[in-house]
């Protein structure tokens, strides 16, 4: 019997800052496997900014999808999903710039890609055999932002706020919640973990016999 080439199953993870998303991918890494299940965050791909001074870094608006080079992004899941390596950029959040280093991505039978504007952009959306879109209220995205940007990236309370009054949540409405509409599949971020793992699971497993 002449053995099938074994497809590759993208699965895309959207939603606001601080809705759950990574925590959401981790967990079906788990549930699917390491050795067969590729994470890649939306956030590597921010754009290099060295090229500016420190100063002007800070006032890039970083919830615009101009601020990603998400053409870059497409392109490495295509070429993953033909069954090529590529070498995916590393970001420093403190200095907004592009680390030397790059992470070397190999092809998997599961690829999960996540990040808030990954649907914003045709290439990208297109890509994803599977698209979740967690909805969170905002009150709690605010909550998990501020403890994350406080104890990962040494901001203030005062910068996060700021931020988050003047783009982050001006930048939800505009390019983050409308695009929920071609999510195939929407998920309470207030959930058991462990129950949107199960639902992920099972349209999944309608979609290809990759996980058994």
């Amino acid at each position: 019997m002449t053995q099938q080439k074994q497809e590759v199953l993208i699965i895309g993870i959207a939603g606001g800052t601080g809705s759950g998303k990574t925590t959401l991918a981790n967990a079906l890494q788990k549930e699917f496997g390491c050795e067969r299940t590729l994470l890649i965050g939306e956030d590597s791909y921010y754009k290099d900014r060295s090229g500016i001074p420190f100063e002007q870094r800070q006032n890039v608006n970083y919830d615009h999808p101009d601020a990603l080079d998400l053409k870059l992004l497409a392109a490495h899941l295509r070429a993953l999903k033909a069954g090529a390596q590529v070498a995916a950029p590393l970001y420093d959040y403190v200095t907004h710039t592009r680390k030397p280093q790059s992470r070397l991505l190999t092809p998997h039978p599961i690829i999960i890609v996540e990040g808030i504007l990954i649907y914003s952009i045709h290439p990208v959306r297109e890509m994803c055999d599977l698209k979740v879109f967690i909805q969170t209220p905002d009150s709690i995205r605010f909550i998990r932002r501020c403890r994350r940007d406080v104890s990962s990236r040494g901001r203030s309370i005062e910068s996060i706020i700021r931020q988050y009054e003047d783009s982050v949540r001006p930048m939800y409405n505009l390019f983050v919640e409308p695009y929920a509409a071609f999510a195939d599949l929407l998920i309470d971020g207030e959930k058991d973990i462990y129950a949107n793992v199960k639902l992920i699971n099972d349209h999944t497993q309608s979609l290809h016999s990759l996980i058994e």
